[in-house]
């Protein structure tokens, strides 16, 4: 299917949900991956309109997820985070090294960025919410929680994160927490 077949079948007007803000009702923010199979609102229980959904390769956090989450927290009112990964993820099938050494084989040049790759959707998901605790830029006062989501059964398990770190040993200046 060409790319013009699919915008042949977009609405024009799009459908839209009068009268929301863009604060979110549930004042909530999900750090998710990209993959197509997943159906953040369904998985979640959510409508739109309750929640920020920042998605990219893998649901890293990366700088600028970070980005995102303090703009989405200090200007449009969310307090709490999730994060999300799942299994069959195609970030599972290759390591950092080797794509990196693709790109630069293809493009004569190393990207300034490293993929993200991970073995473990668990402590993927462990490593992200650690990653939203100690942020100097993020609001400490929220819940952070993670799951995996089981593209084959639908299942949504919460990830426990080991060694929890507390709000008041949030890192300030970009410096690890002590």
């Amino acid at each position: 299917m060409s790319l013009h077949d699919v915008l042949s079948r977009r609405p024009n007007p799009a459908g839209v949900v009068r009268n929301l803000s863009a604060s979110p009702l549930e004042r909530l923010a999900v750090v998710t991956c990209m993959d197509a199979r997943i159906d953040v609102f369904g998985m979640l229980g959510l409508r739109i309109g309750d929640a920020h959904v920042i998605r990219n390769a893998g649901g890293t956090v990366t700088s600028d997820v970070i980005r995102s989450l303090a703009i989405s927290q200090r200007k449009l009112g969310t307090q709490d985070v999730i994060v999300v990964t799942h299994t069959g993820c195609g970030m599972l099938s290759f390591t950092d090294d080797e794509f990196i050494a693709e790109l630069a084989d293809s493009t004569g040049q190393p990207p300034t960025w490293r993929p993200g790759t991970f073995t473990d959707p668990a402590q993927h998901v462990r490593h992200g919410m650690r990653q939203v605790r100690t942020s100097p830029f993020l609001r400490d006062d929220g819940e952070v929680r993670g799951f995996v989501f089981d593209v084959q059964t639908g299942a949504v398990d919460e990830v426990q994160e080991i060694d929890e770190v507390a709000p008041a040993t949030k890192a300030t200046n970009g410096a690890a927490p002590a």
